[in-house]
């Protein structure tokens, strides 16, 4: 009988440390995890304020004057190659580019 309370005494001791370290494996899993989160949302915030800056600065009417500063006007029907000239230009509408 005294054999049988050692061994139980041992296994309940075995079990508890095996408990802890899954514990505490556990905490630092969650932290971790938090953590990653935590970044995440970071970089949800910012790719939300550079959409908004791309927004901003790809507006028409400040392009404009930009372009207009480096010589640069809209497109023009004089810009574009009827169908028959775009053969003689050499030009493919393939995917390849050839």
């Amino acid at each position: 009988m005294r054999i049988v309370n050692i061994a139980a005494l041992l296994l309940a001791l075995a079990s508890a440390f095996l408990l802890y370290g899954l514990n505490y494996d556990t905490r630092m899993i969650e932290s971790r995890l938090q953590s990653r989160e935590r970044e995440a949302e970071r970089a949800r915030a910012d790719i939300a304020v550079l959409r908004a800056e791309r927004a901003h600065l790809a507006r028409p009417e400040r392009i404009e004057p930009l372009a207009r500063g480096l010589g640069l006007e809209p497109l023009a029907a004089r810009h574009l190659i009827p169908g028959a000239g775009v053969a003689a230009h050499g030009i493919t509408t393939s995917s390849t580019g050839q």
